[in-house]
């Protein structure tokens, strides 16, 4: 009787196996329950977008449920697929983009390299102040960059303002510092081993980036490169305050200061519009998604 008051081992063992698993099952069930919130309130803008850019005007000036289309049509991405200045705004992001993540991997890849391998005094603070300069708001940024534009063109005669190339030169302002950070992060976790193999070779610093780090640094490297073409091509704030003619807007300007004329507002357009610019920022991610988070938590540990 004793005994059976007390419990056998097996008998606990047994009933604290089936409480680990119930309070596992728990776990993964509020876990789901979060996950699909988290979905269904991040999901939620896009496709509202998607039910509007199906819509016509009268559609949607008639107030009626905004979360069910009674006449799709694909007149609005049509219309703006084939419309001359939607391609404009089109091309000058891409320009951009592309442009801006060539710069900015030609300065902070070398730069990443040179502050996490090649030790010299100050390099820690120099790394930590890099980084910290991304921390400031671009708000408080492109006031002095316009003005330096401006005092540019006075000194020079050179136009740079209202040009699309110029935020080829703002954008790296932004990307290049972060950039930095992330391939600092990833060139440190690489073996020491390797370069100073490369080096008893006789292998220059040069050859040694080339060779080793660049192709080991690879999932680095692409997560450093969406980073930048993400920021290159979603920025609004730099576009609008440089750029005002039509012919050398970008897209996230070009869709938010054409289609909203005074009060009026082609709300199908706007979605249809913001859907397409969205396009291949998402496109990118979907196929690099595993390369960006390799990159990202590369030195955690």
């Amino acid at each position: 009787m004793a005994a059976r008051a007390l419990g056998s081992p097996v008998t606990d063992t047994l009933s604290d196996s089936g409480t680990v698993v119930g309070d596992r099952r728990w776990a993964v069930l509020w876990a789901y329950v979060f996950l699909l919130v988290f979905v269904a309130f991040a999901l939620m803008p896009p496709i509202y977008m998607l039910i509007t850019g199906l819509k016509t005007s009268s559609e949607i000036s008639a107030a009626t449920n905004p979360w069910w289309v009674f006449n799709p049509t694909l007149a609005n991405f049509t219309e703006l697929i084939t419309s001359p200045l939607f391609q404009t705004f089109f091309k000058n992001s891409v320009l951009v983009a592309l442009l801006t993540v060539v710069i900015t991997m030609l300065i902070s890849v070398p730069a990443a390299f040179a502050l996490s391998r090649m030790k010299f005094w100050g390099s820690g603070a120099l790394a930590t102040g890099v980084f910290l300069t991304y921390l400031i708001p671009e708000t408080l940024l492109f006031i002095p960059l316009f003005k330096m534009f401006a005092t540019f063109r006075d000194w020079t005669g050179i136009e740079l303002l209202n040009h699309w190339y110029v935020l080829v030169i703002v954008y790296p302002t932004l990307t290049v510092p972060f950039c930095t950070w992330i391939m600092i992060g990833y060139f440190a976790s690489i073996p020491k081993e390797l370069d100073e193999a490369a080096l008893i070779d006789g292998a220059s610093w040069t050859q040694t980036l080339l060779k080793i780090f660049i192709p080991v640094a690879l999932p680095g490297l692409i997560a450093a490169t969406i980073f930048a073409f993400t920021v290159a091509w979603a920025q609004f704030l730099y576009p609008l305050a440089f750029t005002t003619s039509q012919d050398q807007l970008v897209l996230s300007v070009g869709i938010a200061t054409t289609l909203i004329k005074a009060d009026v507002f082609n709300w199908g357009q706007i979605m249809a519009g913001a859907l397409l610019g969205a396009a291949p920022p998402l496109i990118i991610y979907a196929f690099l998604m595993d390369y960006d988070v390799a990159g990202l938590t590369a030195g955690a540990t």
